[in-house]
């Protein structure tokens, strides 16, 4: 699973770190390194970002939802349940994005970055915004 997710960002939900996908015009997605959340946490924040990568864009929706539901029921720190949340509604926006659900994904972005101001998620909210010349 590691080779498919190469070009995806890392997020680490113990230390918080977060690396992007190299090239600037493409939306950056975030995933958890192994083993450092509960796994069915793990799995749908990762499945996320893996669907949207392969283009699986309406089970990637149901996925990053599934995830967003999943952290807010963790016992997590507060600071590390805002900022998954804004990863996954941002991974979710692009989602959407790409399923030509405009007007959701715009709403997950905002969300995203309302939540946390991670250079990440800001990204991703310009880059839509100038995806659809907004």
């Amino acid at each position: 699973m590691k080779s498919l997710l190469n070009t995806i960002a890392l997020g680490t939900l113990l230390t918080c770190s977060a690396a992007a996908v190299a090239d600037q015009s493409d939306y950056k997605l975030m995933v958890i390194e192994a083993q450092t959340a509960p796994e069915p946490l793990e799995q749908s924040f990762n499945n996320c970002a893996l669907n949207v990568k392969s283009k699986n864009y309406a089970q990637a929706e149901t996925i990053c939802t599934k995830a967003i539901a999943l952290i807010k029921e963790s016992d997590a720190p507060k600071y590390k349940v805002r900022e998954l949340t804004s990863f996954a509604l941002s991974n979710r926006g692009v989602a959407r994005l790409k399923a030509q659900n405009e007007t959701a994904a715009l709403s997950d972005l905002y969300e995203a970055v309302q939540i946390s101001q991670n250079s990440l998620v800001s990204h991703n909210l310009k880059r839509a915004k100038q995806d659809l010349a907004l």
